[in-house]
This record gives structure tokens, C-alpha cells and sequence, in this order.
């Protein structure tokens, strides 16, 4: 027996009958169930119990009762508690009252009179179970349409959560991307500041740097080497000369070949000066082992290390050693066939100074930067004021600022874009000097 009131049970029956006694009976019989029992002795009566009530999942009427019979009682308790299970009790077996009841009153089913209790009570069960397994199914129903709310607010969120981050994410690969970009690019201008130090001290060796890692980048990706090697090999060409500055003004000034021992010996420092001069930076650490090697032979006969052959000296030294070597014989001979004769020299030092193999790249390399930079006999040079520059023209010398920073290399060919730079350079560092270029000569 269920000890909670009738009216706190989960679930209550409503049984509407005009006869007191029939009501009294079917409480009795139903008194040790787990669910309520309400009564009501009309259909009016029991109408106002529905509006009253919140928790009836079942009603059963009597169809002969005056006022409003049981088809119509449950016609309108429909529409109070649809959700509630419906029952007709009917002393006729009458199809049209069944049919009536089912059809009108969405009944459940219907019940003869007279009926047994062992019937009655199995059939009341079974409808009670129906609605409470209908009304579960509709709790659960409802807990899974709430929880798919909720999920769909969820993944709304996270979806515009995740387009929000993403956004955010690509707004700082962005930033970091311009922010390495920058700092690639102050690299490189700082590696181009070094590399104009050697060149401000030394008049000769203008633009020697600038064009030995032209020659040694074309040679390097020609050879194919890694995208790494090219980087080393481009700033230590850049920097090779770097441990010059420790040299005095008047041994500066002498080739090699010129210098007593005394005055060679301190020479061949200047690659290891190089090396240890950027090797506290340690992203030029793997540039400062080119530059301590450029000078090494390939016969091994060359300092500081006398290493020897490519097993012992880096191919990028190599490259470096002989750009540097035809870079040097072409500005120390400037004339119209400077270029063949640089490489005719280049030829004669293979297997003993050079690498044999490097030569093929070199030759196609130095034709291509010097071509269109070297003196033509029915050419002569002009010096011209920047204001008169025109497109096509070709520099004769390098065109420098007045304090002496290279703005434009020998052989550089104007066009509107470096014309406007140099005659924006020029009104910053006004040089003493107009513009050096080549021109037809006219009596030839």
C-alpha cells in the first residue's frame, strides 16, 4: 500500500459515476494501488476536477449519467487533459456508444457492466502503466529536444568560438609573418652594412663583395645545393673580407704578392679575424667557417688550416675562392676582354687552387653579371648630372652618395625606378661628382 496522499502519488485516476455506491465500491477496490483515486458523481463535477488537477493520467466514466453522458464528458475532458488516458463504462453492449467513445472521447477502450473486479483492475493497471510509459516518453522527448537545443547553441558557440580563434590565429601568423619578414630583412641590411665597412676602408675593393656573392648565389643554386648552404653561402661571400679591418691602411693597400713574410703572415689572419668577428652571432656561425676556408686551396697549399680537397674544405669556401679570385683579376684589369682574361686565369688554377668541378657554373655566372658592365671600344665614358639620367643608359662606374655609399653598381642599366632613387639618394648625400655612364663615341 502506497503511505503517500492520494494527491502526492505520481499519478490519479478520475472515476466519474452518478451512483454513490458504484463510487464507493471502485475506491475500495483501489485503495492498495500505487496510484490516486479521484471521484466525481457528473461530468460536470469531473470537468471540474480536470481543471483543478494537474496529475490524472486516467479517467473512466460511466456513459449513463444524467446531464452530460460519458462520450460527451470525455469529449470535453479531452480537450482539458489530452494527455490522460481514457476509459468508457457502459451497461449496453452498444457498438455505436463504443465507436462514440473511441472516436469522440479518444477513449482508450470500453468496459461492460457488469464487469469483474479481477477485469477491471487489470484493465485500469494496464492504462495507467500506458500513460505513465506515454508520459516518461514525452519527459524524455522533451529532455532530448532541450539537450539538441543545447547542443546546437553549443556548437554554435564553438563554431563561432573556433572562427573567432582562427581568425585570431591567422591575424598573428600574419603579424608574426610581417614581423620575420622584417627581421629577415634587417638581417640582410645589417649583413650589407658589415659588408660596406671593408669597402669604405679599402677604395679597391668597391663593390668586390656585392658582386663575389652575386657570382657564388648563381653558382650555388646552379650546383643545387640546399636553400641553407645558399643562405651561409651568400652572407659569408657578403662578410669574406670582414677581418681586413683589423689590417693597417698601408698593408691594405698591397696585394700578396707585394708583402715581406712579416707583412703575410699578418695578412693570413684576416680569415680567422673574419670567422671570430661574427661567430658570437650565432646565426652566422655556420657563414663564419666559409670565411675562415675561402682562402684555402684545393691542393691544400692555402691557409690558415691547409685543408685540402672537398672532403676537408666546404664547397661554399670553394665557390667563394674563385668568385672572389676572377672578381679581383677583373677589377685589377679592366679593359674589354677583363672578363676572359679573369677566367682564363680561373682555368689555369684548377686542381691546384680550385675545384675543377666549380668551374662550369663560375664561367656562366661572371659572363652573365658582367655582360653589359665591361668597356666596348665604340663606347666611351660620359659623366652626367642625375637630373639628365635616361632609361637603357649603363653605368660606367659605381654610382656612390657623397659620403661614399654604393647606391648603383658598374654595369647596373637604368631604368625609371633606380633613376628616381639616385636622384633621391643624391639630393639627401649630394656627391661632388655627376653620374658615370657609357655612351656611343661618336668619331669611332
Amino acid at each position: 500500500m502506497d503511505d503517500k496522499p492520494e494527491n502526492e502519488r505520481p499519478v490519479q485516476v478520475l472515476f466519474v459515476d452518478d451512483e454513490e455506491n458504484i463510487l464507493r465500491s471502485l475506491k475500495r477496490l483501489f485503495m492498495d494501488e500505487p496510484f490516486g483515486i479521484v471521484t466525481a458523481d457528473s461530468g460536470e463535477k469531473g470537468l471540474e476536477i480536470l481543471r483543478k488537477t494537474s496529475n490524472i493520467g486516467l479517467i473512466v466514466s460511466d456513459q449513463r449519467m444524467p446531464g452530460l453522458s460519458g462520450v460527451e464528458f470525455l469529449e470535453k475532458a479531452k480537450n482539458i487533459t489530452p494527455q490522460a488516458m481514457r476509459i468508457v463504462l457502459t451497461g449496453y453492449a452498444d457498438v455505436n456508444v463504443a465507436v462514440n467513445a473511441i472516436n469522440k472521447g479518444g477513449a482508450y477502450k470500453y468496459i461492460t457492466k457488469p464487469w469483474t473486479d479481477e477485469d477491471l483492475v487489470r484493465s485500469i493497471k494496464e492504462a495507467v502503466d500506458i500513460y505513465l510509459l506515454k508520459k516518461e516518453n514525452q519527459e524524455l522527448t522533451e529532455t532530448v529536444k532541450k539537450q539538441n537545443e543545447q547542443l546546437q547553441r553549443w556548437n554554435a558557440q564553438l563554431e563561432y568560438d573556433v572562427q573567432k580563434q582562427t581568425i585570431e590565429i591567422q591575424k598573428k601568423n600574419n603579424e608574426l609573418g610581417r614581423l620575420n619578414e622584417s627581421l629577415k630583412k634587417n638581417f640582410d641590411n645589417s649583413i650589407a652594412a658589415f659588408s660596406g665597412l671593408m669597402e669604405l676602408r679599402d677604395k679597391r675593393a668597391q663593390s668586390h663583395s656585392k658582386n663575389v656573392a652575386e657570382i657564388a648565389i648563381n653558382v650555388a643554386k646552379a650546383m643545387e645545393l640546399p636553400d641553407k648552404d645558399i643562405e651561409d653561402i651568400n652572407v659569408a661571400a657578403l662578410l669574406h673580407d670582414i677581418g681586413k679591418i683589423g689590417i693597417s691602411d698601408s698593408l691594405l693597400q698591397k696585394d700578396p704578392e707585394q708583402m715581406n713574410l712579416e707583412e703575410l703572415a699578418e695578412y693570413k689572419l684576416h680569415p680567422i679575424r673574419g670567422q671570430t668577428a661574427i661567430d658570437s652571432i650565432e646565426d652566422l656561425r655556420s657563414a663564419g667557417i666559409l670565411v675562415r676556408h675561402h682562402h684555402e686551396w684545393f691542393n691544400g697549399e692555402g691557409f690558415p688550416d691547409r685543408l685540402k680537397g672537398l672532403q676537408e674544405i666546404p664547397a661554399g669556401a670553394m665557390i667563394i675562392a674563385m668568385a672572389d679570385f676572377i672578381d679581383r683579376t677583373i677589377s685589377n684589369y679592366w679593359d674589354d676582354d677583363a672578363v676572359e682574361f679573369a677566367l682564363g686565369k680561373a682555368r689555369k688554377e684548377l686542381g691546384r687552387r680550385f675545384d675543377p668541378k666549380v668551374y662550369p657554373f663560375i664561367e656562366k655566372s661572371v659572363k652573365k653579371l658582367y655582360s653589359g658592365g665591361m668597356p666596348r671600344l665604340d663606347l666611351v665614358e660620359v659623366e652626367m648630372a642625375d637630373k639628365d639620367l635616361q632609361p637603357g643608359m649603363i653605368l660606367s662606374k659605381d654610382a656612390r652618395s657623397g659620403t661614399g655609399l654604393l647606391l648603383l653598381r658598374k654595369g647596373t642599366k637604368l631604368d625609371d625606378k633606380n633613376i628616381q632613387a639616385l636622384k633621391r639618394y643624391y639630393r639627401l648625400d649630394p656627391s661632388s661628382s655627376g653620374v658615370f655612364v657609357w655612351a656611343r663615341n661618336e668619331a669611332s
